[in-house]
């Protein structure tokens, strides 16, 4: 397969208003994609649109939306709908994690975390793999974690909602072969983004080194042009041959323990 083409393109990228998503956005704007960018935050939302049409000459729609609520799948379809819109490509981005004790958790926000991470996902998924399919030159990127790969003491419910995110959109990549869409779960780690506000402590980056987001970015695309894109990636050398090591050489026990000491109090 050649490299992707996204000039002509539409993508849809959720949690565009900062992190990782702002940055899928500033690099698909470089190569020529029109952009729907979605989150809470409109202000955000129009500010980068405004900056990505003056810088690339792209076009640019804002559509503010809180994916907890019920049914985003259709209505993100619903809205591009109404604008005339034709989605080529989908960057399934938003999500925010929680950490702490899972018995100490609150359950109201556990719920929000499995609707934006888990529900969402699917849901937008669902509601527009149908249309990229019958594009056949787009792509479609859902955003796991390092947390994937194992279990997460203290982010017990993010670890997990990542690793469906992964499983899932492994499952798709192989469902899609040969219809020209090309599927990835990104796996980043810690990565220099609101991440961390949102959670309320850098202990969940268990003492690693930030990534930049551009770096990241580049790390999905770059697996995407490939002439056999793979089910997944995960961006960072030095995370990659962790999870390779740990897999090898240890037991589950010993990893689960190890992620709790990086994640545990510190004196």
């Amino acid at each position: 397969m050649p490299a992707v083409d996204y000039h002509g393109q539409t993508t849809l990228i959720t949690g565009a208003s900062a992190g990782l998503g702002a940055e899928f956005a500033r690099q698909l704007a470089a190569r020529g994609s029109d952009l729907v960018l979605v989150a809470r935050r409109e202000e955000r939302l129009v500010e980068l649109a405004a900056e990505l049409r003056a810088h690339h000459g792209i076009q640019v729609h804002v559509v503010a939306m809180d994916l907890a609520g019920g049914n985003p799948g259709q209505a993100l379809a619903a809205r591009v709908d109404l604008l005339g819109l034709h989605i080529t490509s989908v960057i399934n981005n938003a999500g925010f994690g929680t950490f702490g004790p899972f018995h100490q958790a609150d359950p109201a926000r556990l719920r929000q975390e499995i609707a934006v991470d888990v529900t969402a996902v699917a849901d937008i998924s669902r509601a527009f793999i149908e249309r990229l399919r019958t594009a056949g030159r787009g792509v479609l990127v859902n955003v796991a974690s390092m947390a994937a790969y194992q279990a997460n003491p203290r982010m017990a419910l993010y670890g997990a909602t990542k690793a469906f995110v992964l499983s899932l959109t492994e499952a798709l990549w192989e469902e899609s072969r040969g219809t020209g869409l090309r599927v990835l779960a990104l796996s980043p780690g810690a990565t220099r983004t609101e991440f961390f506000d949102v959670v309320g402590t850098t202990r969940a980056a268990g003492g690693t080194r930030l990534a930049s987001p551009v770096d990241v970015v580049r790390t999905a695309l770059a697996a995407l042009d490939r002439r056999n894109p793979p089910p997944s990636v995960i961006a960072g050398r030095m995370n990659r041959v962790m999870t390779t090591l740990a897999r090898r050489l240890a037991t589950r026990r010993q990893v689960i323990r190890t992620v709790g000491r990086l994640t545990a109090e510190r004196a």
